[in-house]
């Protein structure tokens, strides 16, 4: 789904009440916006809890997109919210005990499978190492295609700040490939 087609169906839900409209968002959206979470909370099952929730809070509070941003910017950024929420939320609880732990490797395993390349997973891995504004920007531009401008409304930063972090993000990210058995021509 378009970006516009987004915005489009958003409205028709809001001012027609067509829930077919609300269900189109969450398949046109649900996926990318899960990964893009999980890139900032480093937490796949909390990820899929933020996702639902952004499109709980779509569905009940029906927020007003004021349209200064494409529709894609602006639901990433009120997901951004919710995890920067959480996050605070889970540093001031104790820790849990590892029995109170899910399995990690169910992540992994889900990892594994929806990247299905050793280079993919190579490239996963040097992301998740990188610290979140870095790993995020690279995220936000290389797999949801956002300009710097959109990274910059949904990071809360310059345009200019955001094309500084992504050029240091490339080097970070360079250096963590290579650490992970890539070479310079591999990259």
């Amino acid at each position: 789904m378009q970006q516009d087609k987004g915005a489009a169906a958003y409205r028709r839900y809001c001012e027609q009440g067509e829930e077919s409209a609300l269900a189109d968002l969450i398949r046109a959206y649900k996926d990318g916006l899960t990964f893009y979470l999980n890139s900032v909370v480093g937490d796949l099952s909390l990820a899929e809890e933020l996702t639902e929730d952004t499109f709980v809070l779509l569905g009940t509070k029906k927020p007003r997109d004021k349209g200064t941003a494409s529709f894609k910017t602006w639901l990433y950024t009120i997901a951004r919210h919710l995890a920067v929420d959480a996050l605070r939320r889970r540093a001031r609880r104790p820790a849990l005990s590892l029995e109170e732990c899910g399995d990690p490797a169910d992540a992994a395993d889900f990892e594994r499978a929806f990247l299905q390349k050793e280079e993919r997973v190579a490239l996963h891995r040097a992301l998740a190492a990188l610290p979140s504004d870095p790993r995020q920007a690279l995220y936000l531009r290389y797999f949801e295609e956002l300009s710097a401008a959109e990274i910059a409304r949904v990071m809360r930063r310059s345009p200019h700040a955001v094309e500084t972090l992504l050029y240091r993000a490339r080097l970070l990210l360079k250096d963590e490939l290579i650490k992970e058995g890539l070479s310079d021509e591999d990259l």
